[in-house]
């Protein structure tokens, strides 16, 4: 299945060159039905150039298109709006052209590229079968780095760590799916100066670490990272040997390094909990690996201050810095980008050159995303800046997909009463809490479907977390957004529980009918006479072009509403008021094409949650 608005603007843009003009074919799918399904507004913007009225525009456009095959014939509105409204006949033919579930992957490719878990080779996430519904993967695919998560490893994960971990992995799923190469990089904190305090508390309360390292446990990391800190400010002789520490474990001490790998794994796999629930792949990555590189990074930078040839790279105060045209402090100065401090040490900036110079020079990325809140904006568009001036991404898309805060009902940061951040697993346990009650609510009624403890385990978990997930992509992702609860485990509005229930709802209609509907034939025509059919039928072909306009655009929050808008136009398809029969539909061939349209629905549903990061359940 094609995308109709790539292919609208190929053939748009066609008749333009046809006419001896180019530019952007701007077509748009139409807010209001009553504009057809699609609107070209190419023709103002080229009457000036062409020294004509838009309207008479428009008609030579018209004149040199060839889209029979695909429109009924194209109207000119207003001042000069292309209408096209698709026939029947073309949806007909694009539906039903979809190969089954698992039918169309390339040969030698397995279909889609949807990671599993808590699986990664080399930064790649393997690729596993997804039903691609006959979207093809895109002919320029991309080396893409997605930068995300990225929690420090001295604490647990807190909800402040909940947007990035759930909308880098939206992106890389969809990026996955148009057939891109994607390293999903999770730059954790392990470390820094706090390494030698941890380190150092460790061997006071744990130190049968230093002989087997392996058989670490950490119940709660919050609490040993609070015990190490209070212990080191308030024991000088602590903070002596905190500090010998830090030195032993930058020189390369074995011992030394073998407790504060320890240490590390035993933070990641309190992530790797997380991150195991809430569906995400990634590949650890963490600061540390970058220490060697970072001193080459700071000697090719001062190699180029030498030379002479660079004047905005200088030793300033004894730091080497980098001062970029446009940025500056508040009172006016020049704001430098310090790369190594006067006391030779370094910092952030240093670090994510030396990421970037690794991404491009070893991964051989193309595109670089960094999934980061919006407070670092500055920051990014510093350290860009840089690498544009320094040559060492020449080619390359560098983008700060920022986001916005999660706050609390009444609109501050989302904290606890001791005024602490919540734990990320604490917000997914009440999440999966909460869902359980609703489901046992419903069980507990004469509408009960009898569904055992076992499933309704099951269904809970994929539930709440769906919630909690859905919820944040739902919101435009540079908006903040209120956290609540009752809100994403609703079974009504644009939720992840209405999704859910919508997309089972769907599946039971075929067990309803008796029917298996991904046995029903690919060969029986679609019947597409009834408004409802016709208006489902548009919607379904929207797929590719919403999931295009996803990888390039980075709104998650387009899914969610498509996604949304594809469930409640399948409800008025199947109401018998507003909509058609369906189960009970006469003659066969209008029952079958009708349950067909189910199965299609059920399956972009599915496919939708899947790049969203939500599971779905057959029955709710």
């Amino acid at each position: 299945m094609k995308s109709v608005l790539d292919e609208l603007s190929r053939r748009v843009r066609s008749a333009m060159a046809a006419m001896g003009a180019d530019g952007d074919p701007m077509i748009r799918a139409s807010q209001d039905p009553k504009f057809g399904d699609y609107q070209c507004n190419a023709a103002m913007g080229l009457a000036k150039k062409l020294g004509k009225k838009p309207r008479d525009v428009a008609a030579d456009i018209i004149a040199k298109l060839e889209v029979a095959d695909l429109c009924s014939e194209p109207e000119i509105a207003g001042p000069g709006f292309i209408n096209f409204t698709l026939t029947p006949e073309f949806l007909s033919k694009s539906l039903g052209g979809i190969p089954p579930a698992g039918g169309d992957a390339p040969d030698g490719v397995a279909a889609g590229g949807i990671a599993p878990a808590g699986a990664a080779v080399d930064g790649v996430a393997p690729r596993a079968g997804v039903d691609r519904l006959g979207i093809a993967a895109t002919d320029a695919p991309q080396v893409v780095v997605v930068d995300l998560s990225s929690p420090n490893l001295a604490k647990e994960m807190h909800v402040g760590h909940l947007r990035s971990t759930v909308i880098g992995d939206c992106i890389c799923r969809i990026l996955e799916f148009e057939g891109h190469t994607v390293h999903r990089e999770n730059h954790v904190g392990d470390w820094g100066t706090q390494f030698g305090m941890l380190v150092a508390h460790l061997l006071h309360e744990k130190p049968d670490v230093a002989e087997h390292p392996d058989e670490l446990v950490i119940a709660d990391l919050e609490s040993f990272y609070v015990a190490a800190k209070n212990r080191f400010d308030a024991d000088d002789d602590f903070k002596t040997e905190a500090r010998d520490t830090v030195v032993k474990l930058q020189q390369g001490d074995p011992d030394t390094r073998k407790i504060w790998k320890a240490f590390c794994n035993e933070s990641l796999r309190h992530c790797h909990e997380i991150y195991d629930r809430l569906h995400v792949s990634l590949e650890d990555r963490g600061e540390s690996f970058y220490t060697e590189r970072m001193e080459t990074i700071v000697q090719r930078i001062d190699e180029m201050r030498l030379r002479g040839d660079k004047d905005w790279i200088q030793i300033s105060d004894g730091a080497l810095c980098l001062f970029l045209e446009g940025f500056t402090t508040r009172d006016g100065e020049p704001l430098p980008m310090i790369v190594r401090k006067s006391d030779g040490g370094f910092n952030y900036a240093t670090s994510d050159l030396a990421t970037i110079a690794h991404r491009v020079e070893e991964l051989g990325a193309q595109r670089i995303l960094y999934v980061v809140g919006l407070p670092q904006k500055q920051h990014f568009e510093m350290l860009f800046a840089a690498v544009e001036k320094l040559g060492w991404a020449e080619g390359v898309e560098l983008e700060h997909i920022g986001f916005g805060s999660v706050l609390s009902k009444t609109g501050t940061m989302f904290k606890t009463r001791e005024g602490g951040t919540f734990k990320l697993k604490a917000v997914l346990d009440e999440a999966v809490a909460r869902a359980r009650a609703v489901i046992e609510e419903q069980e507990s009624g004469d509408t009960g479907r009898g569904i055992d403890p076992d499933e309704v385990d099951k269904i809970a978990e994929a539930v709440g977390i769906g919630a909690v997930k859905y919820f944040d992509l739902a919101h435009a992702r540079q908006s903040d957004y209120k956290f609540d609860l009752d809100t994403m485990v609703a079974m009504d509005g644009n939720t992840a529980p209405y999704m859910m229930y919508a997309y089972a709802r769907v599946r039971s209609i075929g067990r309803k009918a008796g029917v298996d509907l991904a046995s029903l034939p690919t060969d029986a025509p679609l019947v597409l006479e009834h408004p409802a059919e016709l208006a489902l039928a548009r919607k379904l072909v929207q797929l590719p072009e919403t999931l295009h306009g996803i990888s390039r655009d980075l709104r998650p929050n387009v899914l969610t509403e498509y996604l949304y808008d594809l469930a409640k136009t399948f409800s008025r398809f199947y109401d018998k008021k507003h909509g058609v029969r369906v189960i009970d539909a006469e003659p066969e061939a209008v029952r079958t094409s009708r349950l067909r349209l189910c199965d299609l629905t059920a399956r972009t549903l599915k496919l939708g949650l899947h790049l969203l990061g939500i599971e779905t359940v057959e029955r709710m």
